[in-house]
């Protein structure tokens, strides 16, 4: 098949045309959520992306994650190849384990009462940005086997990688607010939701 053909295959087309409405869905729905909790029931802004579980824009929140997570689940790509290095799995695989940690998110909301359910939401919300990460870095950035990358195609390698590394630091700052900065008037900006909204859109903006 020819790359003109594969471009018109319908199913190609359809394929494409998911994974951009995918990454559309990653970019706007911190803003969604914010600007629809806001003229629905008057809900100002949240401290993190999970606490709109608790608002009127809860079924948003979860259908989002169960949509990234079916999406993920069927996301083929490549397979492992026989050269592949020790830390290069194959992309259904990391579509698997995302897919996994984005239900997990859904189920276990950062809101209960419960501090094991908000644990568990933590630790698979660090997992799915830390995968979205790990594919766009290493995945997204394969070529085929015995086929030489392009200069198009190294310019959208430096595209992936350089969203990666912007996911990685956006939960970094996380973590150095989490750890430092959460008792002071840093707080009153909501950095956490933030920087949860700039690691989704440049995870969609990876699949668009």
């Amino acid at each position: 098949m020819t790359a003109t053909s594969a471009d018109r295959n319908p199913l190609v087309l359809s394929y494409l045309c998911m994974r951009r409405m995918v990454g559309a869905l990653g970019v706007s729905l911190p803003f969604v959520l914010a600007l629809g909790a806001l003229l629905i029931s008057g809900t100002g802004l949240q401290e993190s992306i999970s606490h709109y579980f608790g608002t009127t824009m809860r079924g948003v929140f979860v259908g989002a994650l169960w949509a990234i997570g079916v999406f993920l689940f069927s996301y083929v790509g490549y397979e492992r190849s026989a050269s592949a290095k020790p830390w290069e799995i194959s992309d259904n695989l990391a579509g698997n384990i995302a897919c996994f940690f984005a239900i997990v998110v859904a189920l276990f909301p950062t809101t209960s009462d419960e501090a094991w359910i908000r644990i568990v939401h933590l630790l698979a919300a660090v997992g799915l940005f830390l995968t979205l990460a790990y594919m766009s870095f290493f995945l997204f950035t394969m070529t085929k086997e015995g086929v030489e990358p392009t200069p198009e195609k190294l310019r959208r390698n430096r595209w992936y990688r350089g969203l990666a590394i912007a996911i990685v630091v956006s939960l970094v700052l996380i973590g150095i607010y989490t750890a430092f900065l959460d008792q002071t008037a840093v707080a009153d900006l909501q950095p956490v939701f933030w920087l949860e909204a700039a690691a989704l859109v440049f995870f969609g903006m990876s699949w668009t």
